[in-house]
């Protein structure tokens, strides 16, 4: 069977292109992970997922284990053949869901105690239960249980928390079932401090894991310091191993991130985008509610070629939006996850040929203009639906 491996094919200063290899296929990294936390990914089928060249996509423990239950995902063929997704599934351990329910959870060495966000019912989550609970899904890439502190926060409360999730971490390893194909990741905290960062690192290199997440970043501490501490802390995992950042993130996030090293991340933003009339474009974003689209019969971008851009124009999307019609979220979500997936397949192409200098510098300057103007993007006749 297929060894869990990541392959290097090509570098460009810390940037890497190369090659996942899992029990459920192997995916080409850089790669960006659409988030189908309860098994959709919400708004589309997963043939239209798999038509915008997504490699493999997200799940969540939390939310899997309320609705409708992991052993009940299991008894019906296990979270792949459930959500129609034979690729790879990373599922998320549940813990930053937890940590963000404030006063509905209890705290303590050994886990987490909560109530449901959906009818109040008591849960317990710990390391073990957590694995075991992605084990029951049959999740291919499985995430350790930690624990995610909002910040800011003083150093003191970020280092407690850190060392519990480094705990926790090794409990999780214990409780993993190794299978060929199959990893689990540790997630580096530490929040925006380098010592701890470097810590963290440590101690989960010295348990051993398949590949490594960077967690506990894109929660308000600004790009800047995100980046500032991705600098310090990438460089410490393993150069054999996946880099995995967590819920990031913008365009410019990836790009950013790519050039300091990481290989796969996932966000929720082009799917939230979709559903709330913002399309991502090489030009920055759009949105189709702005009454100037109610005319326009330009596709959203001359570059795309998802069903929103090759068949529809800006006028119709913004049509099914200002009349609440659920087909402007479903198009507008196809668009923008196609959007990732070509800026993904572009970074990495860039890598290859080593003119990821130029390419960023050209997907920069792109963001930073305007709309294209009717001279660079004429009005194309739009196809009709056969």
């Amino acid at each position: 069977m297929t060894a869990f491996r990541w392959r290097a094919q090509a570098r460009s200063g810390h940037a890497r292109a190369g090659y996942l290899d899992t029990a459920h296929g192997t995916v080409a990294t850089p790669t960006f992970m659409p988030v189908g936390t309860v098994g959709t990914v919400k708004a589309m089928t997963m043939d239209a997922v798999r038509s915008t060249g997504a490699g493999i996509v997200l799940g969540n423990t939390y939310h899997l284990m309320l609705r409708p239950g992991a052993e009940r995902v299991r008894a019906l063929g296990g979270l792949h053949r459930f959500m129609d997704w034979p690729g790879p599934i990373l599922t998320d351990s549940g813990g930053f869901q937890v940590m963000s329910l404030g006063p509905l959870r209890r705290l303590d060495a050994d886990g987490v105690t909560f109530r449901s966000h959906i009818d109040g019912s008591e849960h317990r989550l710990t390391p073990e239960r957590s694995t075991d609970i992605q084990h029951a899904l049959d999740a291919t890439i499985s995430m350790c249980f930690d624990e995610c502190p909002a910040l800011p926060a003083p150093a003191e409360a970020i280092a407690r928390s850190m060392r519990m999730s480094m705990r926790w971490a090794e409990r999780c390893r214990a409780a993993f079932v190794p299978r060929p194909g199959y990893a689990q990741y540790g997630i580096i905290q530490g929040g925006t401090e380098p010592e701890l960062r470097a810590e963290s690192v440590r101690a989960l290199t010295d348990i051993g894991f398949e590949g490594y997440a960077i967690g506990g970043l894109a929660v308000g501490e600004g790009q800047e310091l995100m980046f500032s501490t991705l600098d310090v802390t990438v460089g410490l995992i393993p150069d054999d191993a996946p880099r995995y950042l967590m819920g990031v993130g913008t365009p410019d996030d990836l790009l950013g991130a790519v050039e300091r090293g990481v290989d796969m991340f996932d966000c929720v933003m082009p799917t939230r985008a979709g559903r709330t009339a913002r399309a991502y474009t090489e030009r920055g974003t759009l949105n189709m509610r702005n009454a100037r689209h109610a005319t326009d019969s330009r596709p959203i971008s001359p570059h795309c070629d998802c069903p929103a851009c090759s068949r529809h124009s800006r006028a119709y999307l913004h049509h099914l939006f200002r009349t609440n019609e659920i087909l402007g979220p479903m198009l507008l979500t196809w668009h923008n996850l196609s959007y990732y997936q070509r800026l993904m397949r572009g970074i990495r192409a860039a890598i290859v040929d080593g003119t990821l200098p130029e390419h960023a510098a050209h997907l920069r300057a792109q963001w930073a203009m305007e709309d294209w103007s009717p001279d660079e993007m004429p009005f194309p006749d739009i196809p009709p639906v056969p």
